[in-house]
């Protein structure tokens, strides 16, 4: 038992505040290191994924997993932390937030992790580094993918599917639809490289129909974080739901919002309040929308900034309280107009509320190859765009 908790340094170095929100005080704290690092009491020196080696693996896991399986033998409601040479620290700076799923391997026994000869990409391959026996590399197959986690997921196991969000929800629909859904199976499909700031690889791996599709899914929920620490949570909360979800990733690396705001499925997070309009956003626009309100506070105008982290089952309360509220409503998504976060809005409000209504996002059209930058001020998703388009509604 580490008798140091109450030492700053180490709070504020591996993050345990982040951890600990969740846990609470842990009544114990495991930690595993590599081979040339000593914990005498000091803190563990900065960490980088290059230093842990398949010998690191081979030498500390298996021991680290003898313990815990020890310890929960005889303290089933412990509060365990885990640190093994840093990998579960959490470093909201970085453009993915590789420790999340090797965390959640630790924890959770059952969970296995499926990729599409993506892993890099993606960075399951760091769930492959800490859980090995737990991941399988199913190859260019993304419907083969997608039936082994249905497979999986009847004994008892929690799949989580990650590959290009062209590739998962696009290319395996039917059987994300048949073979998942269908039967109600607990399966999660995470899939990055979503939208128009994919930027170069052009059109036909942009995928903006993708929330549209899992969306008319019956069952399916989805959600889509808007930067790394609500992605964090997320997948956390999904280990944790039963049932099918589809949660939506970027690839274009997005500011982390200083306030630390709480993440609950189904429901919404108010991060402006305005009373001009009410601007509802998900995903990379979230920032986006927050940006464009500055913008508009300094001709003084002010809008609300609604963050829909879940759009199926979508918060009906806080879209009818905030179309009621300031009678114009705006939704900005870097999908489809058709079939995502405006329908879903749309579908809350139509007959029920009089008010103002606008979706911005990607018209009826592909996307196309350039810098997501871009890209994006193309298909006028830039906070300067979506400021000006606001306006023009009041």
């Amino acid at each position: 038992c580490y008798k140091g908790w109450e030492k700053p340094e180490l709070v504020r170095k591996y993050a345990f505040v982040n951890r600990t929100d969740r846990l609470g005080k842990p009544d114990l704290i495991l930690i595993c290191g590599g081979t040339n690092d000593s914990f005498a009491g000091s803190p563990m020196g900065e960490f980088k994924w290059s230093d842990w080696t398949a010998a690191d693996n081979k030498a500390f896991r298996p021991a680290l997993a003898n313990m815990y399986s020890i310890i929960r033998r005889k303290h089933p409601k412990a509060k365990i932390l885990f640190i093994i040479n840093g990998i579960l620290r959490d470093d909201v700076k970085d453009k993915k937030n590789p420790a999340t799923l090797a965390e959640l391997g630790a924890e959770h026994e059952n969970l296995v992790v499926l990729d599409a000869d993506l892993a890099g990409a993606t960075m399951t391959k760091h769930f492959k580094a800490a859980c090995p026996e737990r991941f399988f590399d199913c190859g260019i197959a993304e419907g083969n993918m997608m039936n082994i986690g249905a497979g999986l997921s009847t004994m008892g196991l929690v799949p989580f599917c990650s590959t290009f969000a062209m590739f998962g929800a696009g290319r395996a629909y039917e059987q994300i639809r048949n073979s998942i859904a269908y039967p109600k199976f607990n399966v999660k499909i995470c899939c990055s490289h979503a939208g128009v700031s994919v930027g170069e690889d052009g059109g036909s791996h942009q995928a903006i129909e993708d929330i549209g599709l899992m969306r008319m899914i019956p069952g399916m929920t989805v959600i889509v974080p808007a930067d790394a620490k609500e992605a964090r949570k997320a997948t956390f909360a999904l280990a944790d739901f039963k049932g099918p979800a589809y949660m939506r990733l970027a690839r274009l690396a997005t500011p982390v919002f200083e306030e630390d705001y709480p993440f609950e499925i189904g429901k919404a997070n108010v991060l402006r309040e305005g009373k001009d309009a009410a601007v509802f956003a998900c995903g990379l626009m979230v920032n986006e929308a927050l940006e464009a309100a500055k913008l508009l506070a300094a001709e003084g105008i002010e809008i609300s900034v609604i963050n829909v982290h879940t759009i199926k089952p979508i918060d009906e309360a806080c879209v009818s309280e905030y179309a009621t509220k300031c009678g114009n409503v705006i939704t900005v998504e870097e999908h489809s107009v058709i079939g995502g976060l405006g329908d879903a809005v749309a579908s809350v409000l139509m007959g029920k509320i009089n008010c103002k209504f606008l979706k911005i996002g990607v018209n009826d059209q592909f996307g196309q190859s350039g810098k997501a930058a871009d890209v994006l001020r193309e298909y006028g998703l830039t906070a300067d765009q979506i400021a000006a388009k606001i306006k023009a509604t009041l």
